[in-house]
């Protein structure tokens, strides 16, 4: 029951160790945060620009 406990003692400050000096870590690349359609310069561009070449079809009455 001792070499059981030593056992898992001894494996526990192996991992403790192994990650605290041994591992290195991966860093994920940071993403560009995700722009509302209505803060993206760029869509508001193609919107002005698609609205310029729409014709005016819009007649009152």
């Amino acid at each position: 029951m001792i070499l059981l406990l030593a056992a898992v003692g001894a494996i526990t400050i192996a991992v403790l160790l192994w990650r605290a000096l041994g591992a290195q870590r991966i860093s994920v690349p940071q993403r560009r945060p995700a722009i509302a359609p209505d803060d993206d310069p760029e869509f508001l561009r193609k919107l002005s620009e698609q609205q310029r070449k729409r014709p005016t079809d819009e007649t009152d009455g």
